[in-house]
C-alpha cells in the first residue's frame, strides 16, 4: 500500500521577534511544500516477488500464496501467441526494515525492526501524543549514530530523531520505506522542519484510516484528524527545536493564514489573492542570538522597544483585518495598503537590530523595480519576501537578484494545508 501526503511551508508576513514580547504576529501558508510517500508492505497472505525472465528483463509480480506455493512455472501470455518459460522466484524485498529516503539529499538510511524494538521503548498512544521522554531521545540518539551521517549533513541529525520518534509512536514497530523530497530551502526559515513533521504525520496517520476510497487528487483530512496530527507536529517540532512556537505547524496543518498572541493562535480566512516574491539570500543565522540581541536591546532601552512592540502589534492586527475583509475596496487599495504597513514593519525590524547587509542588498534591489520587501522569520540572513501586486511581472528583478547569488521563488500566500491522496 501506498499513502501520499503534502505539507506546505510558511512565511511571517508581520510581527516577527515582537511576538516574543507580548506582540501579535501573523503568518501564512505558501504553495511551496514538503512531500512524504509511505510505501508498506503488503498485507497479511500476499507476497511480492521478483522475476528474472531468461537474466534479460526484470519486472515485480504480486501474487497470493495460497497458490504461489504450488506453482513450479509462470507462463507467459500475449494476445497474439503464448510463450512458455520458466521463471525463477525470489524474494523481491527484504520486509523486516523501516527505510527513510531524503530524495533532495540522496540520502538513505535504515533499521530493522528488530533493532528499532530493541532500543526504542513501546510508549505510544497514538490517539493522545505526548511529547518524547528524555530517555526515549537517548535511545533514539543512538540509533541515528549508528547511520554515520556524513559530517557536513550533521545537522540532519534532530530530525532523522524526530522521523523516527513520530513513526514507531503512531504506527508502531512496522516496516516501510519513507521518502521525502522537499521544495522548501532547508534552514531559511520558511518552516521546513514543520512542514516535514506535518507531512509525515499526516502520512502516518493516513495509513491507518479505514476508508480507503479512491479520491482523485489531493485531499484534506477531517478536523478531528487534523487537530491530532497538528499536536503530533507540535511534538516533533520540540524535539527538533527545544520550544517552537507551534505557528509553523499550525499554519502547515491548517493552511490559510493564522493569527498569533501570546500564545494564543487564531486561524484567519483570507479573502484576497496575494502573491509574494520569496527571495533566499543564503546567508545562515543564529536565531538564538537574535533573539537575545532584541531581548538585550529591550533591556537597554525599554521604553523605546516598547513602543516598537506596540507599533509592531498595531501593523499586526491592521494587515490582518485588511486580509479578512470583505468590504469592496478594490484589490488594488488593499494591496497598496499591504505594501505600506510591511515597509513600516521592515524599518521598526531593523531598529531592534535584526537586519543584515544581505537583507539590505535585496531590499534596494525590489525597490528599483518599485517593489517593497521586508525579512520574514529571525532575519539576520534567511528570507526576505517581495509583495507581488496584481499584474506584477518579475522576470528581470528575479534575474538581477539571482545573479547577486540568491535564489528566488514565487509564491501564493494563503493556501491548503495538510493534503493526502491515496
Amino acid at each position: 500500500m501506498e499513502v501520499k501526503a503534502r505539507a506546505p511551508g510558511k512565511i511571517i508576513l508581520a510581527g516577527e521577534h515582537a511576538v516574543v514580547h507580548g506582540s501579535t504576529a501573523v503568518a501564512a501558508a505558501i504553495d511551496l511544500y514538503t512531500y512524504v510517500t509511505l510505501r508498506l508492505p503488503l498485507q497479511s497472505g500476499s507476497f511480492s516477488y521478483r522475476i528474472l525472465w531468461m537474466d534479460i528483463h526484470e519486472f515485480t509480480f504480486c501474487s497470493n500464496l495460497s497458490w504461489l506455493l504450488t506453482l513450479d512455472v509462470l507462463f507467459l501470455k500475449t494476445n497474439l501467441k503464448a510463450f512458455t518459460f520458466p521463471f525463477f522466484l525470489t524474494a523481491a524485498e527484504n520486509n523486516d526494515r523501516l527505510t527513510l529516503q531524503l530524495k533532495d539529499l540522496s540520502l538513505e538510511f535504515s533499521w530493522s525492526v528488530s533493532r528499532l524494538k530493541e532500543v526504542i521503548p513501546c510508549d505510544s498512544n497514538t490517539s493522545s501524543p505526548a511529547s518524547c521522554s528524555g530517555d526515549t531521545l537517548k535511545s533514539i540518539a543512538v540509533l541515528v549514530e549508528e547511520q554515520n551521517i556524513p559530517e557536513e549533513k550533521i545537522w540532519l541529525s534532530s530530525g532523522i530523531s524526530t522521523f523516527l520518534w513520530l513513526y514507531t509512536s503512531i504506527r508502531g514497530f512496522s516496516p516501510a520505506t519513507v521518502i521525502i523530497t522537499t521544495e522548501l530551502p532547508y534552514g531559511s526559515g520558511l518552516g521546513s522542519s514543520a512542514a516535514f513533521c506535518v507531512a509525515l504525520t499526516s502520512a502516518l496517520i493516513a495509513s491507518s484510516i479505514l476508508d480507503k476510497t479512491h479520491r482523485e487528487g489531493w485531499s484534506s483530512l477531517d478536523e478531528t484528524n487534523l487537530e491530532l496530527l497538528n499536536k503530533w507536529a507540535f511534538e516533533g517540532e520540540k524535539i527538533i527545536h527545544g520550544k517552537p512556537s507551534g505557528i509553523d505547524n499550525t499554519v502547515s496543518a491548517y493552511g490559510n493564514m493564522i493569527k498569533f498572541c501570546s500564545g494564543e493562535i487564531t486561524r484567519l480566512q483570507s479573502n484576497m489573492p496575494l502573491r509574494m516574491l520569496i527571495t533566499n539570500t543564503k546567508v545562515g543565522r543564529n536565531t538564538k542570538a537574535l533573539v537575545s540581541g532584541v531581548s538585550e536591546r529591550t533591556v537597554r532601552h525599554p521604553d523605546a522597544m516598547k513602543s516598537v512592540f506596540n507599533a509592531v502589534d498595531s501593523i499586526s492586527k491592521e494587515l490582518a483585518a485588511i486580509i479578512q475583509s470583505k468590504d469592496q475596496n478594490s484589490v488594488t487599495e488593499k494591496e497598496e495598503s499591504i505594501k505600506e504597513l510591511m515597509e513600516i514593519n521592515q524599518g521598526l525590524l531593523q531598529s531592534m537590530g535584526v537586519s543584515h547587509s544581505s537583507i539590505d542588498t535585496v531590499i534596494r534591489t525590489t525597490l528599483k523595480h518599485k517593489l517593497t520587501s521586508k525579512l520574514t522569520g529571525a532575519g539576520g540572513g534567511g528570507c526576505v519576501l517581495t509583495l507581488l501586486p496584481t499584474g506584477t511581472v518579475v522576470d528581470k528583478v528575479v534575474e538581477e537578484l539571482e545573479s547577486s547569488g540568491f535564489q528566488c521563488f514565487t509564491a501564493s500566500i494563503g493556501g491548503n494545508g495538510a493534503e493526502i491522496c491515496f
